[in-house]
């Protein structure tokens, strides 16, 4: 009965964990993809007369912005790897060559955790007897490093990716529908705005900040970043 409530929580623990990678991916890739087009076609808006320019740009920055922030997470996720990979090596090396001074920074956690002296050393050479046991416990005690999903890297560039082209479909997606630039932001403002405020509350629930709050900061950023490139094509234009 402990066995299978035990293998209860791990599992818990995991599922947990893999929802928390893929919540930061899509916040990652959403955030951006939202505002980052939207804020191109609002300023492609300001200088050109035709939808099928500001659709073509779009459509391009999307592809590019996308593939740009998934090789970000995919390079974030092999760094991880191999920054494990790496402290790995060096604490196996440790463990086989300076075996007294391992031994010591393992009482030493024991230590810190309140045990006594007689039961440090006997957890001790209890983990001691298994080089990779003993090597996993020092990763995780004495670096705080968990060992990363290998799969984590390509999850990462798919996730962001894909979030990013679901983001930045939102606020392009009016111009195929209108005839001209101005209709087709109008229209824009309105649905992206309502997205970034919808997506900021849900953001800020996850992440515990006040989610109205939350929302409006997010929303004004988004405003003020299509305002800026508004602006400044008008202003080139003119």
């Amino acid at each position: 009965m402990d066995t299978h409530l035990h293998h209860d929580k791990h599992l818990h623990k995991e599922e947990h964990l893999k929802s928390s990678e893929l919540l930061t991916d899509v916040v990652i890739g959403m955030s951006d993809g939202l505002t980052v087009p939207f804020a191109l076609a609002a300023g492609l808006s300001g200088a050109v007369d035709s939808t099928h320019i500001i659709i073509i740009a779009g459509i391009a920055e999307i592809a590019a912005g996308s593939i740009a922030m998934g090789l970000g997470g995919y390079l974030a996720g092999k760094t991880e790897q191999d920054h494990y990979a790496s402290e790995v090596k060096r604490e196996f090396y440790e463990v086989e060559n300076l075996r007294h001074k391992e031994i010591e920074e393992t009482k030493e956690f024991f230590k810190t955790i309140g045990l006594s002296e007689d039961l440090q050393d006997r957890a001790t050479e209890e983990i001691a007897k298994d080089k990779e046991q003993w090597v996993d416990f020092m990763m995780k005690y004495e670096l705080g490093l968990d060992k990363p999903d290998p799969k984590r890297a390509t999850n990462s560039a798919r996730n962001i990716g894909l979030s990013y082209i679901a983001g930045g479909l939102v606020p392009l997606s009016p111009y195929f529908f209108v005839t001209t630039p101005e209709q087709g932001l109008k229209i824009s403002v309105v649905v992206t705005l309502l997205c970034l405020f919808v997506f900021g509350w849900f953001k800020s629930k996850i992440t515990g900040v006040h989610p109205w709050w939350g929302a409006f900061k997010v929303m004004l950023i988004g405003a003020a970043a299509a305002g800026a490139a508004f602006g400044v094509a008008k202003l080139f234009s003119a």
